[in-house]
């Protein structure tokens, strides 16, 4: 096993319903658009990777409350004032760490394992994520791939390439941990192994291309997914 990579939304952190939602619309309250995107429709919008994307695609199916000339200058303000709200609750520790996370990272570290976080968020808010939260000892060991560092979000397996690309990983050698579907089929579609740990929005999606499916990795004295389990995956 040479590398253990995450996503980061509903896998380090189930950020997704509590914490860019409450961004996003907090985002929309603050420039003075009526917008409020309530768990059930931020839930449909998910199936939409990346932030500006789902913005986009949002108000293509509801209608834009700007002209087109000014589409993207407004889609650009927004993202990066939902960023740093984002950034804000997360250092806020209003949003704990899912279970098993510390425990898994510490363990990849100790044998020498290469850990990444691969993300179709805001590189920005990826990062905050790793160096808050995970801490400043963990954080140096870990590489993040996030946001426009490729052209293509997932299900395209961009992401993930660029990560076995620039960090010299055979893919086979890899172990993804995802939460969703297009998560799980970008992994699959770069040729690493990955195991599911549902999230709060994603327990009715297809996982059916997933090495294994937990509910999350766990700590003691509950059932845990350790590192030997993950390297089995590949054996």
């Amino acid at each position: 096993m040479q590398a253990l990579i995450f996503d980061c939304d509903g896998v380090l952190v189930d950020t997704e319903r509590d914490g860019h939602r409450v961004a996003f619309n907090e985002a929309f309250r603050q420039i003075g658009w009526s917008t409020e995107w309530s768990v059930e429709r931020y839930g449909e919008l998910l199936t939409t990777a990346g932030g500006k994307e789902r913005m986009r695609r949002h108000f293509d199916e509801t209608g834009w409350p700007v002209p087109e000339s000014e589409r993207d200058a407004a889609i650009a303000k927004l993202h990066k004032l939902k960023t740093d709200l984002f950034m804000q609750l997360i250092e806020s520790g209003k949003l704990p760490l899912r279970p098993g996370i510390k425990r898994i990272v510490d363990e990849a570290i100790a044998a020498g394992v290469k850990v990444a976080v691969c993300s179709t968020s805001n590189e920005r808010s990826v990062q905050a994520v790793v160096d808050t939260m995970l801490g400043p000892k963990r954080a140096p060991h870990i590489r993040v791939f996030a946001g426009d560092v490729v052209p293509k979000k997932k299900p395209d397996p961009a992401i993930y390439n660029l990560a076995a690309q620039e960090l010299s990983l055979d893919p086979k050698q890899c172990v993804v941990v995802e939460d969703s579907n297009n998560g799980l089929r970008a992994a699959k579609a770069a040729h690493m192994n990955c195991i599911v740990t549902i999230s709060s929005y994603t327990a009715d999606e297809d996982f059916s291309l997933a090495d294994r499916i937990v509910p999350d990795l766990g700590d003691p004295p509950g059932k845990v997914v350790s590192l030997a389990d993950l390297r089995r995956l590949i054996d």
